[in-house]
């Protein structure tokens, strides 16, 4: 069974091809037998996940949508599931078990999806390696030598190496987008406010996006589609109640958008390498319509000093 793609997943769950605890019990078997090796995980929670897949199975009995019925996930281990304890990739918190699942968790679980673990996590997410003292170095599937980004690096290495389409990170200052990009995987910090961070351990409140870690754009879209909107405990999401259709937008062309190349600072110490496929994406960008605006962002300098200051 293939569990790379969320939306081709709920459709064979919706269909009956297969079941929600089939999908669960697979996802829970690859992580299991890859976590050695690469620890992406801090705990799997097999029981959470039988029980979650059971409601799902007889939710579709019954003729119920769920917009991702079945669909394997797992959450970086700040936040919270109730019943387990929320770590933040440290010691320091015990094992004090949550008493409610985020907004997000709770989001989730009622689309149909179904919870197979917490993951792990550079330490209290200030970090960009995924090298943890406590529970192990988090390891690039492509080439276990090299890193695979943090703050949320069990989160990439999870979906990267096929153990659950989906995963939950957050991000202060790249921590969605750089692992990522080191596991070759979509990443979205959404808009601030777009996202509830109730029952999320904060880092920065002025700065804490989360968001979805996937193989495509297309799952990316159903993920937000499902966990964005308003929330009250979380008095910084948008009081807007209605959620835009994500998905349909992404067929819209671009051209005619302006595209702004920022050069000075993002492109003076990049590897060729990294260097050639920018310049090659934005050279496809301009072929497909956008107009190239070159563009000088001043005092870059001193972001990452303020951005530190502020957490």
């Amino acid at each position: 069974m293939k569990l790379d793609d969320c939306l081709q997943i709920a459709a064979g769950v919706r269909g009956r091809k297969f079941s929600a605890k089939e999908t669960a019990l697979e996802a829970l078997r690859r992580a299991e037998k890859m976590q050695d090796k690469f620890r992406a995980f801090i705990r799997l929670t097999p029981e959470i996940a039988e029980r979650q897949a059971k409601i799902v199975d007889q939710k579709i009995a019954k003729g119920m949508e769920l917009p991702l019925a079945g669909v394997p996930f797992a959450a970086k281990d700040l936040i919270e599931v109730a019943g387990t304890p929320t770590t933040c990739g440290a010691k320091v918190f015990g094992e004090e078990r949550a008493q409610q699942d985020a907004f997000v968790i709770r989001r989730l679980v009622a689309s149909g999806a179904v919870l197979i673990g917490k993951l792990n996590m550079h330490e209290c997410a200030f970090g960009f390696t995924g090298e943890n003292p406590h529970y192990g170095d988090c390891k690039n599937p492509w080439d276990t030598e090299r890193i695979s980004g943090g703050s949320s690096s069990g989160s990439a290495t999870a979906v990267a190496l096929g153990i659950c389409p989906l995963a939950l990170g957050s991000d202060t200052g790249g921590s969605i987008r750089q692992p990522a990009a080191l596991c070759g995987l979509t990443g979205l910090k959404p808009t601030y406010g777009r996202v509830s961070r109730s029952g999320v351990v904060p880092l920065s409140w002025t700065m804490d996006h989360v968001g979805p870690l996937t193989h495509t754009a297309a799952e990316a879209a159903a993920v937000l589609a499902v966990i964005a909107g308003r929330d009250p405990s979380d008095e910084t999401t948008h009081r807007r109640p209605a959620v835009e259709k994500y998905a349909s937008e992404l067929a819209q062309s671009v051209r005619g958008m302006k595209v702004g190349i920022p050069h000075r600072w993002f492109f003076e110490s990049l590897d060729r390498e990294v260097a050639n496929t920018v310049h090659a994406a934005i050279e496809q960008l301009g072929r497909l319509g956008c107009k190239r605006v070159d563009v000088n962002l001043p005092h870059m300098e001193e972001v990452v000093g303020a951005h530190r200051a502020i957490i």
